[in-house]
């Protein structure tokens, strides 16, 4: 099994946009467990390939109901928003607060190749958006007010000297 590294801003990889999967075989699911290993290693309840370097739109999340894969997931529709803080693996000792919908349809395809059509409630729905995010090269910093991103980019650029 290949080993992987979680991504830490700013490595560049976390700023690209992921590709579609076009099937589901043994490498790819070899990438699933591995990043389940990763999520459950560092304690994280979501984690998307481009964390761990991977540019596919796979996600992994447990909320501590159960571990759920989606692979190429696509959100439908979400209403009734909420503002709350979020942390991320990728931004160490980072938090934001982040406008999310509280409830979500998300189509996705699971680790056994099945298309699925789900509602998505709360810390579920929040999580899935956080790493829908990644995919797409966002991060919880680019939802922050322009202030705080500026002060987040120097302290960043600080810790490097």
């Amino acid at each position: 099994m290949k080993k992987y590294t979680l991504r830490i801003y700013p490595d560049s990889v976390l700023r690209n946009t992921a590709l579609a999967v076009k099937n589901i075989d043994d490498k790819t699911r070899s990438l699933i467990k591995s990043m389940s290993d990763i999520m459950y290693e560092h304690r994280a309840i979501g984690l998307a390939a481009p964390q761990i370097g991977v540019l596919k739109r796979i996600v992994v999340m447990d909320v501590g109901e159960e571990l759920i894969t989606m692979v190429n997931p696509e959100i439908l529709s979400g209403f009734r928003n909420e503002h709350l803080e979020e942390g991320c693996l990728s931004l160490p000792n980072t938090n934001v607060n982040v406008n999310r919908n509280v409830n979500l349809f998300v189509r996705y395809i699971d680790k056994n190749e099945k298309e699925i059509e789900r509602e998505f409630k709360d810390l579920s729905a929040r999580v899935i958006q956080h790493e829908i995010d990644h995919l797409n090269g966002v991060l919880i910093i680019d939802h922050a007010p322009v202030s705080d991103r500026l002060k987040f980019n120097f302290e960043n650029k600080l810790k490097k000297t």
